[in-house]
């Protein structure tokens, strides 16, 4: 039963039916199928909205994103989810654009581990894949493809450089504030020795 049909923009209408489920139609649509509130919603009319339209329009949109930038598959259900498609037409359109390699979690991994070297932290860079919506296990595996272990204390050292333009005149106070700047940049703590131990006098 459509229980309700609201208007998102003047051409967009939401459909709501009273098991909970929601779609988006556009004006002329409502109206070539007949569409209107308090009225019983045949299941072979729902499937051809699904088939002829949701599904359709749900691939296209998936495309255009994907054409823009780079999403994880977490990233990008979540979009489509956002625009009011079926759980069945996002589930299709997730499973076309990864038939076709247009939406790869473990490239996507990769690249954004390769373009995260020398600017932020391992521990950094696989935090905010997590956010995006990758397993830690993905994250692990993309890691050690691109190596076995990484040397960050170039990086904590240009890092230092910044943040610190005199190091021989740093007192202990400073420098507990270098480490645990560093240390919550997730940085390991033999790393940030290794560099002190170099970059302070007092520790060399």
């Amino acid at each position: 039963m459509i229980t309700e049909i609201i208007p998102v923009t003047k051409q967009k209408y939401r459909v709501m039916t009273d098991e909970q489920l929601a779609f988006v139609l556009y004006k002329g649509e409502l109206s070539r199928y007949g569409l209107k509130e308090n009225m019983e919603l045949p299941y072979e009319l729902f499937v051809e909205i699904q088939e002829e339209i949701l599904i359709k329009r749900a691939k296209l949109r998936a495309m255009h994103l994907l054409n823009r930038m780079d999403y994880t598959e977490a990233q990008l259900r979540k979009k489509l989810e956002q625009g009011e498609y079926t759980q069945k037409a996002v589930d299709i359109a997730i499973a076309y654009v990864k038939a076709y390699h247009y939406l790869d979690d473990e490239r996507y991994v990769g690249r954004y581990l390769s373009c995260s070297e020398g600017r932020k932290s391992r521990k950094q860079a696989e935090f905010e894949l997590e956010k995006k919506g990758v397993s830690r296990e993905m994250i692990a595996a993309c890691r050690e493809k691109i190596e076995d272990e990484q040397d960050e204390t170039e990086l904590i050292r240009s890092i230092l450089e910044k943040r610190c333009k005199n190091p021989q005149s740093a007192d202990e106070k400073e420098i507990r504030r270098h480490y645990g700047y560093l240390m919550r940049k997730g940085f390991s703590s033999s790393d940030i020795w290794k560099v002190f131990h170099d970059f302070f006098e007092r520790f060399s």
